[in-house]
């Protein structure tokens, strides 16, 4: 469960404002720093844990982390503000891992089990015990138990169950990771296998202790703002709504202004012109050279694809990603601009991070990061006018945000461009749901197919870094689609620069 408010999220917005307004403030970093915990949670007794020590501590590397600074190791005595003033600079990719642990915040929650509640009846059907293979479930003292030595976590007990009396025990984060990435460390603690990991942030939103933080750029998108660069912001699709139902587009562009951005950007018309790619790869490679294409719009879903299936890696679409389309178009405009990239996304700042794309895209901050300089500024949207926005989007490009709707796009461009031809296309959300899809055309049946892969259940309206609740977020965008300008991606304005989004520039 996730998107649901709650101390969490409101931390991590207090958290994020701290660090905007540290940033901008420019002076006493390391000073500045040790106060913060204090001052975000003020007082002697503390209010979620046993101790205030322990959340000042939680809150304080949660602090580093969001100034994308690594996890202090709890044996060795360390300063909050260690590496501050290195960090304080207008550059700074991702260092490896994104996604961490804070291992005195994880409960050290108990492994996967079945486990009989008190609804059990006690019945004589004993419908559980019968149902067991390995005799792991008996009565005593007039209700069923589970002997978990012998159990083999089969789940025929519970399916068995007239009263609905046993469930299925299972770690939050290991349940919501698709790439089985996390086991436990020798006290029981969360740990992340980073050879398997995609960083999809899943197991972040899903901690309900909040123990799981990625690293964020906020601090150092302030500084460059601050130097005087012109830093454009482009933003994922997925915005709609993210910032209150109720909330125009012209008052998000008004507050960026006030931010220190010096524009605002749809990232759905580089999914406009990452659906006209896709749709040429795929009518020129399937099935005349390849059985079928994968897209590439999800980092975390290629890499997964990749890493488990490495010999359908030539399969994965070469198209540029929207959000580096995009950022390409910008600096193609202007070369010496800086670009922001705002999303919903955690494994968007590892994409960000490769070699290829690092002179495209200068920072990726998530819809939550946003929110928390929008705090730091005292911005209320709802109290901005705003100008009127130009957007210049089709309805399938902004329909990338959720899932289907990279491969709806894809069919929207054959049907203009091939009318006759025959489009059949299958989509996947969640990584699970992904592996499945690869795993069913390993054994050939979506010979012929696009694929759409996305990581995070529902598509991008439901990243790690997003606030609205996933229904909320699929009903305001489809609002906006039934509005949108232009009804197809070849009617964008932006044909003209593919050539030159594909030249590379000279130095």
């Amino acid at each position: 469960m996730r998107n649901i408010y709650c101390g969490i999220a409101d931390m991590r917005k207090r958290v994020f404002a701290e660090v905007a307004k540290l940033a901008y403030a420019g002076e006493n970093y390391s000073e500045r720093i040790e106060e913060l915990p204090y001052e975000i949670l003020p007082g002697e007794i503390g209010e979620q844990r046993e101790s205030v020590f322990l959340e000042r501590a939680i809150v304080g590397e949660r602090i580093r982390l969001a100034m994308g600074l690594p996890l202090q190791k709890i044996g060795k005595r360390n300063h909050l503000s260690d590496g501050v003033e290195e960090s304080a600079i207008a550059e700074k990719y991702y260092d490896p891992p994104l996604i961490n642990i804070i291992k005195f915040a994880c409960h050290a929650c108990p492994d996967t089990h079945f486990q009989i509640t008190d609804a059990c009846q006690g019945c004589i059907a004993r419908h559980c015990e019968n149902a067991c293979h390995r005799n792991a479930v008996y009565f005593a003292n007039g209700r069923a138990h589970i002997d978990q030595s012998k159990c083999v976590k089969c789940g025929r007990c519970r399916d068995a169950c007239s009263y609905h009396a046993i469930i299925k025990f299972e770690r939050p984060c290991q349940e919501a990771c698709g790439m089985n990435a996390i086991g436990k460390d020798e006290f029981g603690r969360a740990e992340i296998d980073y050879n398997k990991c995609v960083s999809c942030g899943m197991c972040l939103v899903n901690c309900p202790f909040g123990a799981i933080v990625d690293k964020g750029q906020v601090f150092q998108l302030v500084h460059s703002i601050k130097q005087g660069d012109r830093v454009v912001a482009v933003i994922a699709p997925a915005f709609w709504g993210q910032f209150g139902e109720k909330i125009s587009p012209a008052q998000i562009a008004e507050a960026m202004k006030i931010l220190g951005f010096s524009d605002l950007v749809e990232v759905a018309i580089g999914a406009d012109l990452c659906a006209v790619e896709e749709a040429e790869e795929f009518m020129e490679n399937v099935p005349s050279k390849q059985p079928f294409m994968a897209t590439s719009c999800c980092p975390a879903w290629s890499v997964m694809a990749k890493k488990e299936f490495p010999e359908y890696a030539p399969y994965i679409s070469m198209t540029m990603t929207p959000m580096v389309l995009t950022a390409r178009l910008q600096k193609r405009k202007d070369p010496n601009c800086r670009v922001a990239f705002i999303g919903p996304c955690a494994a968007k700042k590892l994409e960000a991070s490769r070699s290829s794309v690092r002179s495209e895209v200068d920072f990726v901050l998530t819809f939550e990061e946003l929110r928390g300089m929008f705090e730091a500024k005292n911005i209320r949207l709802d109290e901005l006018e705003g100008i009127p926005g130009s957007y210049q989007a089709s309805a399938p490009g902004v329909g990338f945000a959720a899932g289907g709707g990279v491969a709806k796009a894809v069919e929207k461009v054959i049907e203009r461009t091939h009318p006759d031809a025959e489009v059949k296309t299958v989509a996947a959300q969640g990584l699970r749901e992904c592996r499945k899809m690869l795993q069913r055309a390993r054994r050939g049946e979506y010979d012929g197919y696009l694929l759409e892969g996305m990581a995070c259940p529902g598509g991008c309206i439901s990243g790690a870094g997003t606030i609205q609740p996933q229904e909320k977020a699929a009903r305001l965008l489809a609002q906006y689609q039934q509005h949108a300008p232009k009804e197809n991606p070849l009617d964008t304005d932006y044909l003209e620069y593919r050539k030159l989004l594909h030249e590379i520039p000279e130095d």
